[in-house]
């Protein structure tokens, strides 16, 4: 197993050594081991993590909530290619979610036969998408 210190993990992170020591204190991340000089050494499932949160952070998750969001994964499964993809999945909802709130008001100004032909024209998994994130957001255009 690969292991790196602060300095090399900032690096392939693209964040500074501060921020990781920073999310160190916080509990998001976790040093996997120390050398003998007592240097802090972390692995790769950190560096993936660390690339987890800033991907959280530029979707505008604040640090809370991506620690609750990354021990409700972590409860899951302790596999970081699991929680890798479940973070992926739960970054595409949010985006659908706001795009879906993006959508609504435009939904709402069409005429009823408008909304007929749009709905012909996606296939049924995608309408049915659609549908359930507006029911979701207290709408219903399909419906």
């Amino acid at each position: 197993m690969k292991l790196y210190k602060i300095g090399e993990l900032a690096r392939l992170s693209e964040v500074s050594p501060r921020t990781i020591d920073y999310y160190t204190k916080l509990g998001l991340i976790d040093p996997e081991t120390r050398s003998d000089t007592n240097y802090r050494l972390y692995s790769d499932e950190t560096l993936a993590r660390l690339k987890r949160i800033e991907s959280m952070k530029r979707e505008k998750y604040t640090l809370e909530e991506i620690k609750a969001s990354l021990q409700q994964l972590g409860k899951v499964s302790k596999d970081e290619m699991v929680t890798d993809k479940l973070t992926s999945l739960q970054l595409l909802l949010k985006q659908l979610e706001k795009e879906a709130k993006e959508v609504g008001p435009m939904l709402e100004k069409l005429k009823p036969s408008q909304l007929k032909k749009l709905h012909k024209m996606l296939n049924q998994p995608t309408a049915a998408c659609i549908e359930a994130l507006l029911l979701l957001l207290g709408k219903g255009p399909f419906s």
